[in-house]
């Protein structure tokens, strides 16, 4: 059960760059900015690593594949964050945390992956608590309707579309260190333009926020890759969904919030997914 493992671990480091991403905007930085140096920091270092072991063979199926995931990744992030500013934070968490049901569709339509009856109650158990921990029914928020919902609808596409791509590139028998390579240099292009666009202002705690993200994406993207390539997708997107409750739990710790307790029956119910998934 390695490829679980892998999908913990992936999960466990979204959920602590989403945690400094969250901490990031209470300091004023910009997400663009610290997503760019991110996305160059990681590019920098995957494609050394690969010269230096002397593994730098891209073809152009990879450039292709791995330059949409990497924008796709980076363009969700920024429609997330833009949905957070024009709507309910109660409603537009738990809805862009459902992009897993796309992928997981995607495997079963299109890759043929069958999965016993104990596992979709798992996989259910999975999406209910990802969207169940992130609601708050007190949220106060400017509420733009068609901007709002368009910046969902637009996340959850890209995150949905990203999990079947890169159980494409698992399908292909791609090296995972070349899609890499590839997401983080077409995500680094895709951002500096963004950057450029915006005319936003870059400063040192930009740079060094990013590259720490950069590091731990790494290893995130690593061990999600291993993850599908040896595992089952279906259960390894609604895992890595739950990359919320590191987001919560961290809040309670960083900021002394407290649980409440549905955000508790999640976290349970939560567990109990991870539990039928295994049997």
């Amino acid at each position: 059960m390695m490829w679980l493992l892998s999908a913990l671990v992936t999960t466990l480091c979204f959920g602590t760059n989403n945690t400094i991403f969250k901490w990031s905007s209470g300091q004023g930085l910009s997400k663009i900015n610290i997503q760019l140096f991110f996305y160059l920091i990681a590019f920098g270092i995957t494609s050394g690593y690969a010269v230096i072991i002397g593994s730098l063979h891209i073809n152009l199926i990879t450039i292709v594949l791995g330059a949409l995931i990497g924008i796709l990744n980076a363009n969700g992030n920024i429609q997330m964050t833009r949905a957070f500013e024009k709507g309910p934070a109660s409603l537009t968490a738990p809805l862009i945390a459902a992009n897993a049901i796309v992928p997981i569709i995607g495997a079963g339509l299109i890759f043929h992956e069958r999965i016993s009856s104990f596992q979709w109650i798992g996989i259910i158990f999975m999406l209910s608590s990802a969207m169940v921990i992130q609601y708050t029914p007190n949220a106060k928020s400017n509420h733009q309707y068609f901007h709002w919902i368009i910046r969902i609808i637009m996340a959850i596409l890209s995150f949905g579309i990203l999990g079947i791509l890169m159980k494409t590139t698992s399908f292909l028998d791609i090296d995972s260190l070349h899609i890499l390579i590839a997401m983080y240099g077409g995500g680094s292009i895709y951002l500096l333009i963004s950057s450029l666009l915006g005319k936003e202002k870059i400063n040192a705690k930009e740079v060094k926020v990013g590259s720490m993200v950069g590091i731990i994406s790494i290893l995130g993207y690593s061990c999600y890759f291993f993850a599908i390539q040896n595992g089952i997708s279906s259960i390894v997107f609604p895992v890595v969904s739950l990359n919320c409750l590191i987001v919560v739990l961290s809040g309670c710790y960083i900021y002394k919030e407290k649980l409440k307790v549905y955000q508790f029956m999640g976290i349970v119910s939560a567990l109990l997914g991870v539990v039928l998934t295994k049997l």
